[in-house]
């Protein structure tokens, strides 16, 4: 059975179908991992009845093959806390979208993953609950703020999981686990029942370990939903059907070499990426370099944006209607102080305080306004670029995945993990995640690939015709191998 465990979900649904393995043999091998596991790797908050997840229902795209679901993600009448004290305890009175489309596909959706405390984070280290470690090196991180559900997928435990992504939270710890993670274009998937961040940022995508199931998972779950407004009226995508092994004809890859150019690259991960473009000449594609400059602003864009929406959104855990409520109040004032001060983590109140501050009269213009600004630039200029190329190249990080406690005390230097991947959220643009290596010392190495509104179907094509040329895709973590 233990053969199954690294298994695509393509392959698993061919033994499904050939009866070669049962929808409960399946969920068994599930659970056996997780119970065997789990205990070290951290990914799960919670583990489901197994009972209660086989009560899904049957038929679909991803029927029967048993995944996890970030913890900031709406699950009917299961636990929903963010991996913050300030939610312990509270149970979801609904379904997010995505839910009952994974559902209606027939997936079984085993537990909740473990996540930065309300998804800030780029490590996974300010949960409030437990630490989640990287599966190829338990010293590390495995990125953040979806480090449980990326863990979950490298160790072998589920073969999918569900994050989100507001300035790289699915693509970073994808990178730093060595599989494929989708930020999708800003509003193909329905935010209803996502715990806002950052509401122009935040994007919900799929974390895999192959390319095909990735956008067999986003088949799933993507399309237009009344109850979100920025969602778009697009016709259903069968995101697997161009995936043929080839590049499109004529296919221009640009590579953005102020990217490159940045300072603080390890000289393994550098190699890679060049040899990655190496791979994609041999496979046919003409490499462009380009520039775009207003591109090196957009982790300072990010970090405005990002707290002065985080700071806007956390506004409702007040203690009052739902939520953590401290007892050592003798007032109404000492309450709301009390309770969102022993309710939310130091990160949290960090950036609350900083959104805060750049919404504040005198500071807004300052800060907000010009940001929003420069979001604007970076959006026209990104799409000039795709006048040019087809897709745009970029590294995912400028390191493999860090020490636990590496930048307990620069802060600056763990901002600037979002530095390669904010600009997609920035820009609402898609961006999918590929690994391409290894250091020396066994750690994943990523690339991101990146296009225009509405380009997952060219993305997938392209990053399955590099997978399905190179190996990565089929290395694993020893830890997890029997």
């Amino acid at each position: 059975m233990n053969t199954y465990a690294f298994s695509s979900i393509r392959s698993l649904k061919e033994a499904l179908n050939k009866k070669a393995l049962s929808r409960k043999e399946l969920l068994t091998l599930c659970y056996k991992r997780f119970n065997q596991y789990d205990k070290i790797l951290g990914s799960a908050l919670e583990l489901f009845d197994e009972q209660s997840v086989e009560r899904s229902s049957t038929g679909g795209l991803l029927d029967s093959i048993p995944g996890i679901v970030k913890d900031n993600i709406c699950q009917n009448g299961r636990q929903l806390t963010c991996a913050s004290k300030m939610l312990q305890g509270y149970k979801s009175p609904y379904d997010a979208t995505v839910i009952q489309r994974l559902h209606a596909a027939g997936a079984l959706i085993v537990g909740r993953a473990n996540m930065d405390e309300f998804a800030m984070g780029s490590s996974t280290q300010t949960s409030a609950y437990k630490k989640t470690c990287n599966p190829w090196d338990h010293s590390r991180v495995p990125g953040g703020s979806s480090g449980g559900s990326a863990a979950a997928v490298a160790a072998g435990l589920v073969s999918w999981a569900l994050g989100s992504d507001t300035g790289g939270s699915v693509r970073q710890p994808a990178g730093f686990c060595g599989i494929v993670g989708m930020k999708p274009t800003y509003g193909l998937v329905s935010r209803f029942g996502l715990v806002a961040l950052s509401s122009s940022l935040d994007q919900i995508g799929p974390l895999t370990r192959t390319v095909y199931d990735n956008a067999l998972v986003l088949s799933a779950i993507a399309g237009y939903d009344s109850q979100d407004s920025t969602t778009h009226m697009r016709a259903s995508v069968d995101y697997t059907a161009p995936l043929t092994g080839s590049l499109p004809k004529g296919f221009t890859l640009g590579v953005i070499d102020n990217a490159l150019e940045a300072p603080g690259f390890d000289p393994e991960v550098y190699e890679a990426l060049h040899e990655s473009l190496r791979q994609f000449e041999q496979l046919g594609a003409r490499i462009k370099r380009i520039k775009i400059p207003v591109m090196d602003y957009g982790v300072s864009v990010y970090f405005i944006i990002n707290r002065a929406e985080a700071a806007s959104n956390l506004a409702r855990f007040d203690g009052v209607r739902f939520g953590y409520r401290s007892e050592q109040s003798q007032t109404l004032n000492d309450m709301y102080q009390n309770s969102r001060n022993q309710g939310f983590g130091l990160e949290v109140k960090s950036r609350i305080l900083i959104g805060n501050y750049v919404l504040s009269v005198g500071h807004a213009d300052e800060f907000y306004k010009c940001a929003k600004i420069v979001q604007g630039h970076m959006r026209q200029e990104l799409l000039k670029a795709f006048h040019e190329v087809d897709l745009l190249f970029m590294p995912t990080s400028a390191a493999a995945a860090f020490k636990f406690g590496a930048f307990d005390k620069n802060s600056i230097q763990m901002d600037l993990q979002d530095y390669f991947t904010s600009p997609a959220n920035i820009t609402g643009v898609p961006t999918v995640a590929v690994p391409c290596g290894f250091t020396s010392t066994h750690l994943p190495i990523s690339f991101q690939l990146m296009g225009p509104d509405f380009s997952e179907a060219a993305l997938y094509q392209v990053a399955y015709a590099y997978e399905q040329a190179t190996p990565w895709h089929t290395m694993h973590p020893p830890l997890y191998q029997e």
